[in-house]
């Protein structure tokens, strides 16, 4: 076991750092150009757009809001990444780890607004009415003309987040759960996992609307409770700050850093664990922002990259600061322990209790936004409902498995898959980021006019043959004006 981490370890920092990081960089870059810093210049837009109400359907349910989409991809986002990942990512980066987090997450949201305004366009209507499913998988079908460059990414994610991850955020939970309760011994895993597995049951079988009010309810009520506690230990940690900024900036540029190599460490943990965490150029959130229903895809664009701000710079900047205030000399702890650690230093015992909570809770979530993106991509692969059903169970047996295994191990696993995954999806937005950046331009167009921007079909835009839901609109539009 250990000759097989030693090897994913080495494949994942070649693979990182000469292939996958440059290419990140250079994606993000490009893309943050070509929409004239989009993620910056419309942030009132995206606080707008969140808030769109959506009106019954036929069957009067409320389809999936544009909230109800950030919420799916938050719940994904918003778990162990942010908590355990934060953690890995200063005791193996140092605090400069931190600022190249950051920077990614800014220039990463323009890769986010690029591949969900795609998912959006290109999405398909589900099985159950009133909704709708899509993703890098359709884009890659739908636009590019490559069934079989989205078979690989279904693939890929449904392993990468189906699998692979919930594995991770079913090991965070009961890594905490030990510390906390003081449990030890296999038979507390088995437990805990259990308990998962029957909970995960519960929601995933009951279908995506479900899955969107779980979330709107426990993403939001456990990012502010975590947001409260980081906050108590800074005010009660107020005089650290400045030589916490200055440890972040100066492990990110510092002589010192850069003559020890650590410079290096902290770009490549930095960027690894951010990308984890927040999902910029992944593939992953489009999945739920294609399940939304709004008038334009931009909307969703916008939304999702706002969530990488709401990940990144909120919820993973909490995390160090809780780390970086309580312990200036990091600890031999690692992942979510630290973290635990650091708050029980401050605010006493309790406050570890209320961690596992907290983790539990958000890592719970995690499970139900990562089984969501492989359900969707299974769809893509087959409609057959037992296929569906068989992977439904295979999850549940990922997140028990994942309770009672190694966390080294799963962590680098996580790494290989979400690098292979990212590298087939920014080959597909690369090409296609000039048809996002059209639907850009038709959006301001409509707002500068003063109107509620709304999409009707433009061939100028995107060829129609790719295109299902928003057809719609423009035979609709077609007919009432010939009826006038």
């Amino acid at each position: 076991m250990d000759a097989l981490d030693s090897a994913i370890v080495h494949i994942n920092d070649v693979f990182w750092t000469w292939l996958l990081i440059p290419i990140v960089i250079a994606a993000g870059l490009y893309f943050t150009w070509r929409s004239r810093i989009v993620q910056l210049r419309l942030l009132p837009e995206m606080f707008r757009s969140i808030t769109e109400r959506t009106e019954p359907g036929e069957d009067g349910k409320r389809p999936v809001s544009a909230f109800g989409a950030f919420t799916i991809s938050a719940a994904a986002r918003v778990g162990t990444g942010n908590i355990a990942g934060v953690a890995a990512a200063i005791t193996l980066g140092g605090p400069g780890a931190v600022f190249w987090m950051w920077l990614m997450a800014i220039v990463g949201s323009a890769s986010a607004f690029v591949e969900s305004t795609l998912a959006q366009l290109y999405k398909v209507r589900d099985r159950e009415p009133g909704t709708f499913r899509g993703g890098p998988a359709y884009y890659m079908e739908r636009g590019l003309g490559r069934r079989w460059m989205g078979a690989l990414f279904a693939v890929v994610i449904t392993l990468t987040f189906g699998f692979v991850f919930n594995a991770v955020q079913s090991n965070t939970i009961v890594a905490t759960g030990k510390r906390s309760l003081s449990a030890d011994g296999e038979w507390f895993a088995a437990a805990v996992g259990l308990l998962l597995v029957a909970l995960l049951g519960l929601v995933i079988f009951g279908g995506v609307r479900r899955i969107a009010k779980v979330t709107e309810v426990l993403v939001p009520v456990m990012a502010v409770a975590y947001i409260l506690l980081g906050i108590a230990v800074v005010v009660l940690n107020i005089g650290d700050l400045p030589r916490v900024l200055a440890d972040i900036v100066g492990g990110a540029f510092g002589f010192r850093e850069a003559v020890g190599g650590a410079v290096g460490a902290a770009i490549v943990h930095g960027i690894r664990r951010g990308m984890f965490s927040n999902e910029a150029g992944l593939g992953s959130a489009p999945n739920a922002g294609a399940s939304a229903q709004v008038s334009h895809p931009v909307k969703q664009g916008l939304v999702q990259s706002l969530g990488v701000f709401f990940d990144t710079l909120l919820i993973c900047s909490i995390t160090a600061f809780i780390i970086l205030t309580t312990n200036p000399e990091l600890s031999e702890r690692r992942g979510a322990d630290l973290t635990q650690s650091a708050l029980e230093e401050t605010l006493g015992a309790w406050s570890g209790h209320a961690l596992t909570v907290i983790v539990a809770m958000l890592a719970f979530s995690s499970l139900i936004g990562n089984y969501y993106y492989g359900e969707a991509n299974v769809e893509f692969l087959t409609g057959s409902r037992p296929v569906l059903r068989a992977y439904r169970v295979l999850v549940l047996v990922a997140v028990f498995g994942g309770a009672l295994g190694s966390l080294t191990l799963v962590w680098n696993l996580a790494d290989v898959f979400m690098g292979v995954m990212a590298l087939v999806n920014l080959a597909a937005i690369i090409p296609l980021g000039a048809v996002a950046f059209r639907l850009l331009d038709d959006y301001q167009r409509q707002r500068r006019a003063g109107n509620d921007p709304v999409y009707v079909h433009n061939p100028d835009i995107a060829d129609a043959s790719g295109i299902e839901c928003w057809q719609e609109s423009r035979t609709r539009e077609s007919a009432s004006e010939t009826t006038d």
